[in-house]
């Protein structure tokens, strides 16, 4: 949902217990580019818990390549995370979209409720939260969860840094609008999907008053336009461009001919309209969006 791609040093600490297992995919999934060995996270993992006061007596770690999730809450809870959504979601991503893992080592906090969260975010990344969720922060190499408002801002984040290692270059519509694509995810037919979410409502409003840009315009926006006054629309909209393409199973065809298309097509505009086999966008806009209109979210 957000990312902090710079941040004073960081201060150490005061987490505590740490309770070091193993989740049972230890191994990278096929495809994995990185080339860091068991001794490597070993490695890592004690440096983490060296640099914990009390070495870390609250906190329980779990490697799950290719992060280390760390975890003040229940240690079956922890483990739980860092299985059913943290493998889940990077086998069934790697699967469709990645071939290379992160450069480095990320650590994934997963801290149990909003107060333990706002507490070590200070604590550990001198600063206040970015959002009340989560976010990814490439500078601190970490993915920093307020994990009692659920798991879909953890799905999202680790979208992220795997962007970062495929596909650097991605402009902020894409990057977000398929991170927030599974905000609200599940399996089908052994393949992550995105479901309707919250977001729908704010694209919905947006149409009925006529304030939808056109895709030229969303695409075409640089970082700091996509994230300022009309942040919230740009995310909806791009999620449900998305959503669309995965509906129409586009999506995975759309992604790999738009890292293909890159230096040709940096927004991915045009690459969009071949993708659909579309010449007047402005005609399918109308289209997508009386479809959005009949989408639902309970």
């Amino acid at each position: 949902m957000f990312q902090r791609f710079l941040r004073p040093a960081l201060s150490l600490a005061i987490l505590s217990n740490i309770a070091l297992g193993a989740a049972p995919s230890d191994t990278p999934a096929a495809g994995a580019s990185n080339t860091f060995t068991d001794s490597d996270y070993s490695t890592h993992v004690d440096r983490l818990r060296a640099s914990l006061p009390d070495n870390g007596q609250a906190f329980t770690i779990v490697l799950q390549k290719p992060f280390v999730v760390l975890g003040d809450g229940e240690p079956d809870a922890v483990r739980q995370d860092a299985v059913r959504t943290v493998q889940w979601a990077v086998t069934l991503l790697k699967k469709d979209y990645f071939t290379q893992d992160p450069a480095d080592i990320l650590d994934i906090y997963l801290f149990k409720d909003k107060v333990s969260y706002e507490k070590y975010t200070v604590e550990l990344f001198d600063e206040a939260p970015i959002s009340p969720y989560g976010y990814y922060s490439p500078h601190d190499k970490a993915l920093i969860m307020n994990i009692a408002t659920g798991r879909g801002t953890l799905v999202h984040e680790i979208v992220h840094p795997f962007m970062r290692a495929n596909f650097p270059d991605c402009p902020a519509w894409f990057n977000e609008g398929l991170a927030s694509l599974y905000e609200q995810s599940a399996e089908r037919d052994g393949h992550i999907v995105g479901k309707t979410n919250w977001r729908l409502a704010i694209l919905q409003k947006a149409i009925a008053a006529g304030a939808v840009p056109s895709f030229e315009k969303l695409t075409a926006t640089d970082t700091q336009s996509f994230y300022g006054d009309d942040r919230a629309a740009n995310y909806a909209q791009a999620r449900y461009l998305c959503y669309y393409l995965q509906e129409h199973a586009l999506l995975h065809r759309y992604y790999k001919a738009f890292v293909a298309n890159q230096k040709t097509d940096p927004t991915g505009y045009e690459t969009l309209k071949q993708v659909l086999n579309e010449t007047d966008m402005d005609a399918f806009q109308k289209s997508w969006e009386k479809w959005v209109l009949t989408l639902t979210f309970p």
